[in-house]
C-alpha cells in the first residue's frame, strides 16, 4: 500500500483539530465527531490539552484513502509551541496549512509558511470556518496570494477551468499538454504540488463537514508517495514517556524495515528495539515491523534525541525556531535543585528547546521558553509528573554572544597523573550561522580518537560568552593542535582542556552582545503612517519604503524584540482597532543597548568557576593554576596562528616541554634505587663545577639512554652470533660495552631485558658497575616496560631510546623523547670505542698526567 505522512498546521484557534476530526470521521476512523470545547477529540489526548482546548503536543492517527495509507500528524497551533511543530516537519511528506476565514493570514501563519518553505514541504491549504466568513472566497484567495504566494490556486469544483489554466502556466511541458488537450492531468498536478510550484486551496467547514470529501479526494489524487531505499534509515522527531515511565522514541522509517529486536548503533553504543507501537490518538497497537514510510514509537532506545538520524539517515540541522526568553525556575525550599535537575532533564529530552541549565554563578535553574502560555503549561507538567509546585519568574530576553576577530584559545590540564593540551582557532561567522566545529590537526600530531573526543566535547556543552554569560553563536571553532600523554591522558582530561581552550579564546577576543530581533509587518490606516514610522525609528527598527494596499499602509522591517514587546496593543489603541502588527522572530543581531545590558547583568567571567578560562600545569610532581593571560608563557605547543607558512602545524614550545633534572632523577630512583658512586677511570673530577648554581642549557644536562637489550643483541651481528651459542655471554658482553659507553659519555644507561616467558618471575632491578639493568616480570614484555618508563619521563630531549621496534619508537615520538635504531647506536658505539682508544693512548704518552687532567683536556 502507498504511504504518506501528512501534517496539519495552523495558527491557534484556526480550526485545525476540528478539521482533523472531520477527516478521521469521513474515513471511518472514528464513529462520532469529537469537539474541542467538549474535550473529546481523538488527537488531543493530554489532560492539559483537553482542559485548555488547545493542542500542546503533536498527535498521531492513521487513516486510509482508497489505497493510500496516511499517517496524520496534528501539531500545536499556539506560537509558544512552535518548536514542537517544527520538529514534526522533519518527517512530513506533505502539509495541510489550515487558515481561519475569520482571521485569514496571521503572524504565526507567516511563521509556519516560512518553515514549510525552509523544509521544502509540499503544501495544501484549507480555509475553514467558511460558515462564519466575513469575506468572500475570492477576497480570501486574493489575500492568500498577496501574503503567502501568487501560486495559491482555488481547487473548488466550480473552478476546474481556471485551475487548469493557472497550473499550466507553471511549467512549459504542462502548458504544451494543456494547449493540446485543454486539461491538466492528475499526474501533472501531483508533480506541480510536489515541487511546490502550486498550492491547492480548498474552502469549507470542519465542524459542519463541508468541503471535506473534496479535500480528501484531492489528497488521494495529488500526493505522490516517496521512493525509499532498501538500506535501513530512520529520522527521530520526538521523545516521550508513557504513563508507566517507558521512554518512547517517535520516528519515521526512511529506508528498509525496522523490526523488533533489531540492534541499532547510537553514539557508538548498541541498543535493541524492544517494542514497536503504532499510535492513533492515545491508543496504540503493537507491530513486529515497520516498513519505510511508516511512523512509529519505539521502546528500548535510551540514547536517541530529536532530529537524530539512524542508520543511513543524516541528522537534522539546527532548528529554525528558538526561544527568545529566559526564565528562572524557583523550587520550594524543601526541594534540592541539584537533585531535581535530572527530572527536568526528562522534560528537556521531550522538548530540547527548553535548554534547561544550572547557573552556578547565581545558583539558579534557567529555562528557555517562548512565552507566557508555555510557562503555565510547564508549571502544570512539573506539578503533574513530579508532584512539585514551582514558580517561574517573568523572564528576560535570552541574549547571545559572538566575536569579531579570529583568536587562538589554549587549554592545558595537567594535575598530577593527568595530561591534555588543546589549541582551538575561533573565527566569527555570518549572523544566523550558529556554531560549526571542525579539525585541521594532523593525525601525526594527535590521534584521530582524541580529535573525535575533542569535537564531541565542543558539541556537548552550551559554551557561555564572557560579556554576560550568555550562549555563544555564529562562530567556527577549529581544532588546530593538541597533545596527549601516552600513559596519563584520560578522556576527562580533554574535556577540561577543551572547555578551557574555548573560554581562554573568548577572553582574548573582541566579543559582541547579540539580542533577538523581530521581522514585523505593520498595517495602519494611511493617515497614521507618520506615527508608525516615528514609533519604529524610536524602537531602533529598520524598515523598507511603505506600501500602499488600497488605503492601508504596510510597513515591513526588523526591530529588537525588547523594543516591540507590547507595541501591538499600542497600535490597536492609536488606530482605533484598524491597525495590525504581525511579528516573526527572525534571528539575532547586534544588541542596540549592549553597554546598559552588560552593566545590568554584572557578569564576572573570571569568577565563573564552572567555565574557567585558566589552565592547570604541572611541575615538581604537583599541579598549579595559570591565569588565562599567562597561559601562552607555559603552553607546551607554540601558537598556531603565528605560523604563517602553515597556521595549523603545531610546533613544540621548547621552553616548557621538558621535565627538570630532579623529576627525572626521582623516576630513575623509583626504578633502580638511590644513585651510588662507582669507581672507573673515566669519571672526571668536577669539584668546582658542582659547587656552582647556574642555569644549564638543555644540551648540557645529564643524558639518559634506555636500551632494548634483546633487540640490540639480535640486531648486532657479533652479539647475535655469540647469542646463538651462549645467550648469557651475549648479555654480559652488551652490559660491558654499555658500561664503558656510560662512563666515557657521562650518560645514565638503563638496559632492559624481556623476561616475559619466565614462570614465577617477579622481575628484578640491579646495577652492573655504572649502568642500571632491568629484567621484566612474568607476562610483562620489554616493550611494555620501556613504553611505561618513557611515558613516565615524558617529553625530554636528553632521553633517548635505543631499539628497532617500531611500536616503541612510535611511543617515543608521541611522548617526545629521542629514538635511535640499534644499527645507528652500533655506529655510535664504534665511534666511542675509537675515542676511548685515543684517550688511553694519550694517557700512555703522558705518564705524569693524572686521569683528571686527561679528562679535562678531552672535554676542552
Amino acid at each position: 500500500m502507498r504511504k504518506s505522512v501528512i501534517g496539519i498546521l495552523a495558527h491557534v484557534d484556526a480550526g485545525k483539530t476540528t478539521l482533523a476530526e472531520a477527516m478521521l470521521y469521513k474515513t471511518g476512523k472514528i464513529r462520532k465527531l469529537g469537539r474541542v470545547d467538549k474535550g473529546d477529540t481523538l488527537l488531543d489526548t493530554h489532560a492539559l490539552e483537553r482542559e485548555r482546548g488547545i493542542t500542546i503536543f503533536a498527535g498521531q492517527a492513521v487513516l486510509e484513502l482508497d489505497g493510500l495509507e496516511v499517517t496524520l500528524l496534528d501539531t500545536p497551533g499556539h506560537v509558544d509551541f512552535s518548536a514542537e511543530a517544527e520538529r514534526v516537519l522533519q518527517v512530513l511528506d506533505y502539509a495541510v496549512l489550515v487558515i481561519s476565514s475569520t482571521d485569514c493570514v496571521q503572524s504565526h501563519t507567516l511563521t509556519l509558511w516560512n518553515l514549510l518553505q525552509i523544509y521544502h514541504i509540499p503544501t495544501f491549504i484549507f480555509v475553514t470556518k467558511m460558515d462564519f466568513a466575513r469575506a468572500s472566497r475570492e477576497e480570501i484567495l486574493s489575500q492568500l496570494r498577496r501574503d503567502l504566494s501568487p501560486d495559491c490556486i482555488d481547487f473548488s469544483e466550480d473552478c476546474v477551468d481556471a485551475r487548469s489554466e493557472a497550473a499550466a502556466m507553471c511549467r512549459e511541458d504542462v502548458l504544451e499538454k494543456y494547449l493540446d488537450t485543454g486539461e491538466v492531468s492528475d499526474e501533472d498536478l501531483g508533480e506541480l504540488v510536489g515541487a511546490r510550484m502550486i498550492f491547492p486551496c480548498f474552502f469549507g467547514s470542519g465542524l459542519k463537514l463541508e468541503g471535506i470529501d473534496l479535500f480528501l479526494d484531492a489528497l488521494r489524487r495529488y500526493t505522490v508517495p516517496r521512493e525509499y531505499p532498501n538500506t535501513f534509515g530512520a529520522k527521530v522527531f520526538k521523545i516521550t514517556h508513557d504513563p508507566s515511565g517507558t521512554r518512547l522514541t517517535h520516528l519515521k522509517v526512511t529506508g528498509g524495515t525496522l523490526r523488533v529486536r533489531d540492534e541499532l548503533t547510537l553514539d557508538g553504543q548498541s541498543e535493541k528495539v524492544s517494542a514497536i507501537r503504532i499510535y492513533s490518538g492515545e491508543k496504540f497497537v503493537t507491530a513486529d515491523a515497520v516498513e519505510a514510510g511508516g511512523v512509529c514509537a519505539v521502546a528500548g532506545l535510551q540514547n536517541t534525541r530529536g532530529g537524530q538520524g539512524l542508520g543511513m539517515e543524516q541528522a537534522s540541522g539546527d532548528p529554525v525556531i528558538e526561544p527568545v526568553m529566559n526564565y528562572r525556575i524557583v523550587l520550594p525550599p524543601t526541594t534540592d535543585a541539584k537533585d531535581f535537575l535530572p527530572k527536568l532533564r526528562l522534560l528537556e529530552e521531550e522538548d530540547p528547546q527548553l535548554h534547561i541549565t544550572w547557573n552556578s554563578h547565581l545558583q539558579e535553574i534557567h529555562v528557555g521558553l517562548m512565552g507566557e502560555i508555555q510557562t503555565e503549561i510547564l508549571r502544570s507538567c512539573i506539578a503533574q509528573r513530579f508532584g512539585v509546585d514551582v514558580t517561574i519568574d517573568s523572564g528576560r530576553v535570552l541574549y547571545k554572544e559572538t566575536i569579531e576577530n579570529t583568536v587562538e584559545g589554549v587549554g592545558h590540564y595537567e594535575p598530577l597523573r593527568h595530561y591534555a593540551e588543546v589549541h582551538l582557532i575561533l573565527e566569527p561567522l555570518e549572523r544566523g550561522k550558529g556554531l560549526h566545529f571542525a579539525t585541521r590537526c594532523s593525525e601525526d600530531v594527535l590521534d584521530r580518537n582524541w580529535q573525535r573526543l575533542i569535537l564531541t566535547h565542543l558539541a556537548e556543552k552550551q559554551h557561555l560568552g564572557v560579556l554576560t554569560g550568555s550562549p555563544i553563536t555564529d562562530m567556527k571553532i577549529t581544532l588546530a593542535a593538541g597533545r596527549a600523554h601516552l600513559k596519563h591522558t584520560e578522556g576527562g582530561d580533554f574535556r577540561q582542556s577543551t572547555y578551557r581552550a574555548v573560554r581562554q579564546g573568548l577572553m582574548q577576543a573582541k566579543s559582541v552582545l547579540l539580542e533577538p530581533y523581530y521581522s514585523f509587518r505593520l498595517e495602519v490606516p494611511q493617515e497614521q503612517i507618520g506615527r508608525a514610522i516615528s514609533d519604529i525609528r524610536a524602537r531602533n527598527g529598520e524598515f523598507s519604503a511603505p506600501e500602499d494596499a488600497g488605503g492601508v499602509m504596510i510597513l515591513r522591517g526588523t526591530a529588537p524584540v525588547t523594543a516591540l514587546n507590547g507595541y501591538a496593543s499600542e497600535v490597536a489603541a492609536y488606530t482605533g482597532g484598524r491597525g495590525r502588527l504581525m511579528l516573526t522572530v527572525c534571528g539575532y543581531d547586534v544588541c542596540h543597548d549592549a553597554d546598559a545590558v552588560i552593566e545590568a547583568m554584572a557578569y564576572d567571567a573570571e569568577s565563573d568557576l564552572d567555565n574557567s578560562p585558566d589552565s592547570v600545569f604541572c611541575a615538581h610532581g604537583s599541579g598549579f593554576p595559570v591565569k588565562w593571560d599567562k597561559v601562552p608563557e607555559y603552553m607546551h605547543i607554540e601558537s598556531c596562528l603565528k605560523k604563517k607558512e602553515d597556521p595549523y602545524r603545531p610546533v613544540l614550545n621548547r621552553r616548557n616541554f621538558h621535565i627538570d633534572d630532579k623529576e627525572l632523577e626521582q623516576i630513575m630512583t623509583r626504578e633502580f634505587g638511590p644513585a651510588r658512586q662507582t669507581s672507573n677511570i673515566y669519571r672526571p673530577v668536577r669539584a668546582k663545577a658542582e659547587t656552582q648554581q647556574t642555569d644549564v642549557a638543555l644540551d648540557k644536562r645529564r643524558k639518559y639512554l634506555i636500551v632494548d637489550g634483546y633487540n640490540v643483541i639480535f640486531a648486532w651481528q657479533d652479539l647475535k652470533a655469540l647469542a646463538d651459542t651462549n645467550l648469557d655471554a651475549a648479555r654480559e658482553t652488551l652490559m660491558h660495552v654499555l658500561s664503558n659507553y656510560a662512563a666515557y659519555t657521562e650518560s645514565e644507561v638503563v638496559l632492559v631485558f624481556d623476561a616475559y616467558m619466565v614462570a614465577g618471575n617477579a622481575g628484578s632491578r640491579f646495577d652492573y658497575h655504572n649502568i642500571h639493568v632491568a629484567y621484566t616480570k612474568e607476562r610483562e614484555t620489554g616493550d611494555a616496560y620501556i613504553e611505561k618508563l618513557v611515558a613516565d619521563i615524558g617529553k625530554n630531549y636528553n632521553v633517548r631510546v635505543v631499539t628497532s621496534d617500531n611500536l616503541i619508537r612510535l611511543s617515543a615520538v608521541r611522548v617526545g623523547v629521542l629514538r635511535l635504531s640499534a644499527q645507528e647506536f652500533e655506529k655510535e658505539i664504534d665511534r666511542v670505542h675509537e675515542q676511548i682508544a685515543d684517550f688511553i693512548r694519550t694517557l700512555r704518552t703522558q705518564k705524569k698526567s693524572t686521569v683528571a687532567d686527561a679528562m679535562e683536556r678531552k672535554r676542552g
